[in-house]
């Protein structure tokens, strides 16, 4: 999608939902989806996400906050809600742990969001991370980023839900789940490739994108996430 495209999905999410009247998913004051106050826990300073224990071929992951508190209402209420306002500020969050696994670079960028079920999609009405990361690539480059989206990897077969599964469970449910659709584009102009996510808790789905892009040729430079949990994630500095 081009800049004009993404601005005005902005601009259509916002106003369906100002038209159809909110409250604040933070504080529950009426108005808009996510107050000025609120929105604050959507920011901070990216940090390296690592999961206990690390799982092997994880990509050097990035979040901006827990997932808690107000991120954590935040997404539900944009994925399953499909509160549209809120892709605004989530994409923000998500640029800007995609910003700090870049550093200072200002290079070509290419995004690849993690893929949802179709079953999953047609059930929400909507494809949440497409979304956010549209907005994503919008605050990035009016950073100075070149940033592409990429969808490029699609679920092989059927998986269960996550939700509740362990490390292990959540493991072996995705284990060879993904694969990268064939490409007719060269790698030449794509910079630096980051796997896109909205939360990272075990950090087996990134790992899975990552081993599908590597057998497809395609080296991953980092993944990005808004929000990484608290339970199993120890956040350190890098």
């Amino acid at each position: 999608m081009n800049l004009r495209g993404a601005l005005g999905g902005l601009l259509r999410d916002e106003f369906a939902d100002l038209f159809l009247g909110s409250r604040c998913v933070g504080c529950q004051v009426g108005g808009r989806p996510l107050c000025g106050e609120c929105a604050l826990g959507l920011t901070g300073a990216p940090r390296r996400a690592v999961p206990r224990p690390l799982p092997p071929s994880l990509p050097a992951t990035w979040a901006t906050v827990p997932y808690e508190g107000v991120a954590r209402a935040a997404i539900v209420a944009h994925k399953e809600d499909g509160v549209g306002a809120l892709a605004a500020p989530l994409g923000a969050a998500l640029a800007a742990a995609v910003g700090a696994s870049m550093g200072e670079e200002r290079t070509a960028v290419t995004l690849v969001p993690i893929p949802s079920a179709r079953r999953t999609i047609r059930r929400r009405g909507h494809d949440p991370l497409a979304r956010i990361t549209r907005h994503a690539a919008v605050t990035l480059r009016r950073s100075g980023h070149q940033v592409r989206i990429r969808p490029i990897v699609r679920l092989a077969r059927r998986v269960a839900d996550q939700a509740g599964l362990d490390a292990a469970g959540r493991q072996a449910n995705l284990d060879g789940a993904f694969r990268v659709v064939p490409l007719r584009i060269s790698l030449q102009d794509w910079g630096n490739v980051i796997v896109v996510d909205d939360v990272v808790t075990t950090g087996s789905t990134l790992v899975e994108a990552h081993r599908a892009l590597l057998r497809a040729g395609i080296p991953v430079h980092a993944a990005a996430v808004i929000a990484a949990t608290t339970r199993r994630i120890a956040t350190a500095g890098s």
